[in-house]
C-alpha cells in the first residue's frame, strides 16, 4: 500500500492499519521499532518438537526395515517395535527422547490404548502415507486431546465429549458458523450474540453477506476489585439480553481477546441459571484459545457442556501458530443434535437431503460428524480431517502439557507474560489485573482513561477535540517507532489500544511504557506553548 491520505487510514482495519505503519518505518533510521500490535508469541516449547522429529525417523527407519532400497514401504504391525523403540531413544539422548519415554509409560486415560498400539499409529499417522481415517480423529491423537482438555480447561471435570482436529481455530470457527447454517440451526438473518470486547474478525464474520446475522452486542466493563485490582466483569442487565428467545446462540471467546480476562465464576452461574430456566435451547460457542493461560481456568463448555461447543488451538500457548493445529469438542448429549432432531419437516427434509451421500440414516448422524462432512463439503467427507503429522503433534503437545516438564512449562509461560505486564503497568502507572482471571497475553489500554489520570482533564479533553486514536498510533509509530493496535473495532472503548505482551523481549516492554509517555510529554508540552502563544 502506497501513501494514502489522513482520512483513509481511520477506515482501516487495525490489522491493515498495523500492516500499513509498518511499511512506512525505516527500520535503520532512528530507534529500533518495537512491533506489540502482532499476537504471535516468540517462545516456543522445543521438547514436544524434538520427541516430534524423533518419532519420524524412528518412524522412517521403520518403513525400511523388509528392504535396504528407497522403495515405497508402509508401517507393519512388529511384536518387537516398542523393544526397538527403546534402543533408538537409547541411542538419542535428550530433551526429546525424555519425554518420549514418559509417553512410554503414560496411563491408559492418556493414550487410550496400550503403548504398543498407539506407537504403532503413531509412526503411521508421522509418516502421513495414509488418508486419517477414522476422518473425524485418529485413535492415536483422541484419547492425549482429551485428557488435555479435560485436565487444562475442564478443572479434571470427567466429561463425555467427542473432539475433532482441526487446522487451526480459524479453520473450526469456519466450520462451526457453516454447519450450524447447512444444519438449519442458523439461518441468515438470524439473531445472535457476541460477548465483546472480543477479536475483531467475529465481529466481521457475521456480516457477510451468506449470514446477515442481527448481532446483539453483550459488553463486559471494567471493574477495579479491592487493593486497586482490575477485571472485566457483564453486568446482570447485559446477560440478561440472553433471555430474549430470538437471540439462537451466543459467542464466546473466553479468556477474552483483547481484554485477556477470563469469564468471572460469577457469570458462568449466570449463564447456568440461564440455561437451566428460560433458554434451554441456547446454542453457545466458546473460543478457549488462552485458557491455559490463566492457572485454574474453568471453561464454558466444562460449566455447561450440552449447549457449548468447544474451540481450542494451541497456536499460542505452544508457539505453534505455524503448525496450524487446534480442536472442536462437542459433548456427546448435546443441544445440536436435539435441535436438529426437532427441525421442521420442511427444513429437515432440505436438511437430510445434504447429509444423504454420507449416512444412510441421518438421523444417527451426530453434530460434529456433520462438522466434519462440511468441512470438506459433503462429496469429500471420505477424504476429510486433519493431517496425520498433525495429529501427532497435536498428540504430543497435549500429552506434553499433561507431563511433569509440561505443568513446568506452563508456570514458565505464564511468568513470562506477568513478568512483562507488571513492567508495562509499572512504568505507566496503572493498576494491575485481577491474577485469578488474568491471562497477562494482551494488554487492552483505554488511553483516554490512562491521560486524563496522569495529565488531567484538561489535556484528555483537548485530546479528544483534536486527535483521534488512530492519529496517535500513527505519531506513535513515525516518531517513537512504537506500534499498538487499536481495538475499537474489537467491541473495546473508543480510545482503547492493545498491547501484545506476547512477541516482544521482557526488557522492552518497559521501553514501550517509556515511549508512549515521550509522546504524550510532548504533545502535552506543544499544547502548553500554544494555551501560551
Amino acid at each position: 500500500m502506497s501513501l494514502v491520505a489522513e482520512a483513509e487510514l481511520e477506515t482501516l482495519s487495525p490489522f491493515e492499519l498495523s500492516l500499513y505503519l509498518e511499511r512506512q518505518i525505516d527500520p535503520h533510521q532512528g530507534l529500533p521499532l518495537l512491533n506489540a500490535g502482532r499476537g504471535n508469541p516468540n517462545w516456543t516449547a522445543p521438547t514436544p518438537r524434538e520427541a516430534f522429529f524423533l518419532l519420524g525417523q524412528f518412524a522412517v527407519q521403520e518403513t525400511l526395515r523388509s528392504t535396504p532400497q528407497l522403495t515405497a514401504r508402509q508401517i507393519q504391525p512388529s511384536a518387537r517395535r516398542v523393544t526397538r523403540f527403546d534402543a533408538f531413544l537409547a541411542g538419542h539422548a535428550g530433551p526429546g527422547a525424555t519425554f518420549l519415554k514418559t509417553v512410554r509409560e503414560a496411563p491408559a486415560d492418556q493414550l487410550g490404548e496400550p503403548f504398543a498400539a498407539w506407537l504403532t499409529q503413531a509412526c503411521d499417522a508421522i509418516i502421513g502415507d495414509n488418508y486419517p481415517a477414522p476422518v473425524r480423529c485418529l485413535p492415536v491423537a483422541a484419547q492425549p486431546l482429551k485428557a488435555y482438555l479435560t485436565a487444562e480447561l475442564f478443572q479434571d471435570r470427567q466429561l463425555a465429549f467427542d473432539v475433532f482436529p482441526t487446522e487451526g481455530g480459524t479453520a473450526g470457527i469456519c466450520y462451526l458458523f457453516d454447519t450450524l447454517m447447512h444444519t438449519g440451526l442458523l439461518d441468515a438473518g438470524d439473531r445472535i450474540a457476541l460477548f465483546l470486547p472480543t477479536f475483531a474478525p467475529y465481529l466481521e464474520l457475521p456480516k457477510l453477506p451468506h449470514y446477515r446475522f442481527d448481532v446483539v452486542k453483550i459488553r463486559a466493563h471494567q471493574v477495579q476489585e479491592a487493593g486497586g485490582r482490575t477485571s472485566y466483569w457483564y453486568a446482570d442487565e447485559e446477560l440478561a439480553k440472553l433471555r430474549d428467545p430470538r437471540v439462537k446462540a451466543a459467542f464466546i471467546v473466553n479468556p477474552s481477546n483483547p481484554t485477556a480476562n477470563a469469564m468471572a465464576p460469577a457469570t458462568l452461574k449466570t449463564l447456568q441459571k440461564l440455561v437451566a430456566g428460560p433458554r434451554p435451547d441456547l446454542m453457545i460457542l466458546s473460543d478457549d484459545v488462552y485458557g491455559t493461560f490463566v492457572p485454574q481456568f474453568l471453561s464454558v463448555f466444562a460449566a455447561l457442556p450440552h449447549n457449548t461447543a468447544l474451540l481450542y488451538s494451541f497456536s499460542k500457548y505452544f508457539g505453534a501458530t505455524g503448525w496450524r493445529v487446534g480442536a472442536l469438542a462437542v459433548a456427546k448429549d448435546n443441544i445440536f443434535d436435539e435441535l436438529i432432531a426437532r427441525l421442521p419437516s420442511n427444513v429437515k427434509t432440505r436438511v437430510d437431503a445434504r447429509y444423504a451421500s454420507v449416512t444412510t440414516d441421518p438421523d444417527r448422524l451426530g453434530f460434529i460428524d456433520r462438522l466434519v462432512a462440511d468441512s470438506r463439503d459433503i462429496a469429500l467427507n471420505h477424504a476429510a480431517g486433519l493431517s496425520g503429522p498433525q495429529q501427532v503433534m497435536s498428540a504430543l503437545f497435549a500429552l506434553y502439557g499433561l507431563a511433569t516438564e509440561g505443568r513446568a512449562y506452563k508456570r514458565e509461560v505464564i511468568n513470562i507474560c506477568r513478568t512483562r505486564e507488571k513492567q508495562l503497568l509499572a512504568v505507566m502507572g496503572m493498576a494491575e489485573p485481577l491474577p485469578a482471571l488474568d491471562t497477562a497475553y494482551y494488554c487492552d489500554i483505554d488511553l483516554l482513561k490512562w491521560i486524563t489520570a496522569r495529565y488531567g482533564p484538561a489535556f484528555a479533553k483537548y485530546l479528544q477535540k483534536h486527535w483521534t486514536v488512530t492519529q496517535l498510533l500513527v505519531a506513535l509509530a513515525k516518531q517513537q517507532h512504537v506500534m499498538l493496535l487499536k481495538t475499537s473495532d474489537f467491541g473495546s472503548t473508543p480510545w482503547a489500544v492493545r498491547v501484545s505482551l506476547a512477541n516482544l523481549a521482557t526488557s522492552q516492554y518497559e521501553e514501550i511504557g517509556t515511549r508512549l509517555i515521550a509522546l504524550m510529554d510532548g504533545i502535552r508540552s506543544a499544547w502548553q506553548k500554544e494555551a501560551l502563544a
